[in-house]
């Protein structure tokens, strides 16, 4: 008699969500280099971080979106009362800390958090349905230097990852300029946020893709062509030949006037350029705004911002002018890639230590437990192993020094310690007196 047994049936592939990453050691440490980065180009500049829950109410989301966005939140199910969702960025969050405590914060204020954001849309080059980002914002200040200031941490960020002006750029627009353009060719104010909307997609859709838009949003075909012109100017000088030295853009001149010096001061003039046609898809922003680029152009923005001076008096707070910066992690990581650059910058592990056999390890962990306790990382081996696995295992760890304990080291007391960068050993005898900080410095 013959038994037929049933072959099992294979599990199907379980993978992230579409449009979600999952972070192996090695791309955890490279965001964890990109987060440092972030973080210490924002200290640097004297910014303070915070933090909000990564689910927001609908109602709020909502109220602030107003465009695009609002299609693309994730809306979670009802649990109580409330209708909750996932945040698509941290804007709104930051705008009900600061009204719930408008009366008793000090201002200005200069906030940072590097924040997990998720957005329902179609997945391209660039653009995740999940990303971290870093937010810097400046709330209480009305000067241009607040915008140069979340522009200056920003490109110090851009530097600490190993990339100059040769390898990217900042476009500068101004809604106030771009809107007193508008008036001086004849564009009724009640166009002027769908010419915003629609020009916002110039990179993502063609030109007569555009020209639908605005013609279903009423605006001619003769109007169309002057706000395309309006788009080529590439000066501040052609602005106000332009305008003729009418008064009714003098504000919207001097405040960029104004920001163009102060960035000259800060030394980062090598890295603007003045466009017009940046205007960001947001309908909050109010002034100045910005975009960063490769030089190539291969890629979406790099990071983006400006000024949103009715954010908060629109969500029931008291009216304040405020400018948000938000840097991405996908674009940038992918930058790095293309351009063969490492982004690893996170902290280097100083020490591996492993060991032979059982009789070796007591060894091994006093050596261990001598370097942690002088502040310096280190990963102890769990089993005995060869001399061969252990500095292999090393070396994927990206351990600066190595140690390994065998029978001689146990009889003599003494270690070798391996620099993995070199390949050099130095002999170093183990008793109190060892200073592994040394070693590290001398390596």
């Amino acid at each position: 008699m013959s038994v037929c047994l049933e072959s099992p049936v294979p599990m199907k592939k379980i993978s992230a969500p579409k449009g979600m990453r999952d972070f192996y050691p090695d791309q955890y440490r490279v965001r964890l280099g990109l987060f440092r980065a972030w973080e210490e180009s924002a200290l640097n500049h004297g910014f303070e971080f915070y933090e909000a829950p990564v689910v927001e109410t609908l109602e709020l989301l909502q109220r602030k979106a107003g465009e695009e966005i609002s299609k693309q939140i994730y809306i979670l199910e009802e649990k109580g009362s409330q209708h909750l969702a996932l945040r698509p960025e941290l804007t709104p969050s930051l705008a009900r800390m600061i009204i719930a405590r408008q009366g008793e914060l000090s201002f200005p204020l200069k906030w940072a958090s590097i924040a997990q954001c998720f957005r329902y849309e179609r997945m391209q080059k660039g653009r995740k349905r999940e990303h971290y980002q870093l937010n810097l914002d400046i709330v209480g200040e009305s000067s241009s230097l607040a915008e140069v200031e979340v522009l200056g941490a920003a490109v110090l960020a851009m530097q600490s990852l190993g990339l100059n002006h040769n390898d990217f750029y900042i476009r500068i627009g101004s809604r106030t300029l771009l809107s007193a353009l508008f008036k001086s060719v004849g564009i009724p104010n009640a166009h002027f946020m769908a010419c915003y909307l629609a020009l916002d997609k110039r990179e993502k859709i063609s030109d007569d893709e555009i020209l639908e838009l605005l013609a279903r949003e009423g605006i001619s075909k003769d109007d169309s062509g002057r706000i395309f012109d309006l788009l080529s100017i590439r000066s501040l000088n052609e602005v106000r030949s332009r305008l003729g030295g009418v008064s009714r853009a003098g504000s919207a001149l001097d405040e960029i006037d104004s920001f163009f010096e102060s960035a000259e001061e800060l030394g980062l003039s090598d890295y603007l350029s003045f466009d017009p046609g940046v205007i960001r898809g947001l309908g909050y922003y109010t002034g100045i705004v910005f975009e960063a680029f490769d030089r190539d152009n291969r890629s979406r923005a790099i990071f983006g911002g400006g000024r949103y001076d009715n954010l908060l008096s629109s969500l029931g707070g008291k009216t304040m002018p405020c400018v948000g910066l938000g840097f991405g992690d996908v674009v940038i990581t992918d930058m790095l890639e293309e351009l063969n650059r490492d982004p690893v910058m996170g902290k280097t592990l100083e020490y591996a230590v492993g060991f032979m056999d059982v009789q070796c390890r007591p060894l091994a962990s006093k050596v261990a437990s001598r370097i942690r306790q002088s502040g310096l990382g280190c990963d102890l081996g769990l089993s005995g192993e060869k001399p061969r696995k252990f500095f292999s295992r090393a070396n994927r760890l990206h351990a600066a020094h190595a140690v390994y304990i065998g029978p001689s080291e146990l009889k003599s007391g003494r270690l070798g310690v391996k620099n993995m960068a070199d390949g050099e050993i130095r002999a170093v005898r183990f008793d109190d007196s060892t200073d592994f900080k040394s070693l590290v410095s001398a390596g």
